[in-house]
């Protein structure tokens, strides 16, 4: 679906110049929800326009749909951009227009009559949930209520590709979710492609399929969003991943285990089964770990209790654990 290839864009020239985004190779297969994901100055926004070339890349390729882009005039490129719909965190609404007359502004633009783009605008509404505000402006509606106006008008010329731009920032944890479980539905019953940047990655768990990871312009890793979390691969992926890890030093001195969670069921207790199974209990010393469709991520470290057969025994316990890795970690006194 979505095909960039050795994509680079420098701003400005010479000694000054700001190399923002270098040799970005990603392939964004039709309908599923992809995450970019990385920390402010990361590229995130600059990568997202250039996927519609609201920002032209210096080299390099973007094909969508087998189109490259950067090949077309501009009548073509306006007529592929149909396709290509954008959300902001800033909603972006015309404040002088109602909710209805703001879902058919794009319509309006690519000549659609009055009577067909109403039309669509209230079935959109009712799409988003908001069939009961067509007549509110902007300024009468929550942060929320604006987003899915803002979503609304984006599938107005039923795109092939929904392009999220920090879309849920500026939301509140609640509504966050709301717009989020939206944007899955909505890739679920009209099959959109979405690409969702941001730099949270609670909203990488909660609705991709797969991700990557931008640091400093270039792409530091990518893969499923199981794969990420269980085992990021670089630091900054460490990072984002386990954003408030424990510091090891600041651990009184025992042993420690690290226990790494990848993917196995997240219903299953391990600290209540190992002290009813092997009558064990260990310390939890620190632990970053999360559900992900049922499915447990993360890490946990664990204080072995001081009597070695005890601790012998609660770690041959854990290590015969499926989907569970283990290491001792040193140097934490």
């Amino acid at each position: 679906m979505i095909q960039i290839q050795h994509l680079n864009k420098t701003f400005g020239t010479g000694p000054t110049a700001v190399h923002a985004l270098e040799d970005i190779n990603l392939e964004i297969e039709a309908g599923e929800i992809f995450g970019i994901i990385g920390l402010s100055g990361a590229g995130k926004s600059t990568l997202v326009r250039c996927m519609n070339l609201l920002e032209r890349p210096t080299t390099g390729s973007v094909l969508v749909d087998g189109k490259d882009l950067t090949k077309l005039r501009d009548k073509q490129l306006r007529q592929a951009r149909q396709d290509i719909s954008m959300i902001f965190q800033s909603f972006n609404l015309l404040m002088q227009r109602t909710a209805l007359d703001n879902i058919c502004f794009p319509l309006e633009l690519i000549g659609t009559k009055r009577a067909d783009a109403v039309k669509r605008a209230r079935e959109l509404l009712e799409l988003v949930g908001l069939g009961n505000r067509a007549d509110a402006y902007p300024a009468q509606l929550s942060g929320g209520q604006k987003q899915r106006v803002a979503i609304a008008r984006a599938l107005a010329t039923n795109p092939k590709v929904l392009l999220c731009d920090e879309a849920t920032s500026a939301l509140d944890p609640t509504t966050t979710l709301s717009i989020l479980a939206l944007l899955k539905e909505l890739n679920e019953t009209l099959g959109v492609t979405v690409v969702v940047i941001t730099h949270q990655m609670n909203v990488i768990e909660e609705v991709c399929h797969r991700v990557a990871i931008l640091d400093h312009g270039v792409v530091a890793e990518e893969g499923t969003v199981a794969e990420i979390f269980s085992q990021p691969k670089t630091d900054i992926g460490r990072q984002l991943v386990y954003p408030n890890g424990v510091q090891i030093d600041r651990l009184p001195p025992s042993r420690v285990i690290r226990v790494a969670f990848n993917g196995g069921s997240s219903y299953e207790p391990l600290i209540a089964s190992l002290a009813i199974d092997c009558g064990v209990k260990v310390n939890i010393l620190g632990a970053d770990t999360r559900n992900i469709e049922g499915k447990a991520f993360g890490t946990m470290l664990l204080g072995l209790p001081k009597e070695p057969e005890e601790a012998a025994k609660a770690l041959r316990y854990i290590q015969s654990q499926p989907d569970i890795t283990v290491e001792e970690v040193t140097g934490h006194a």
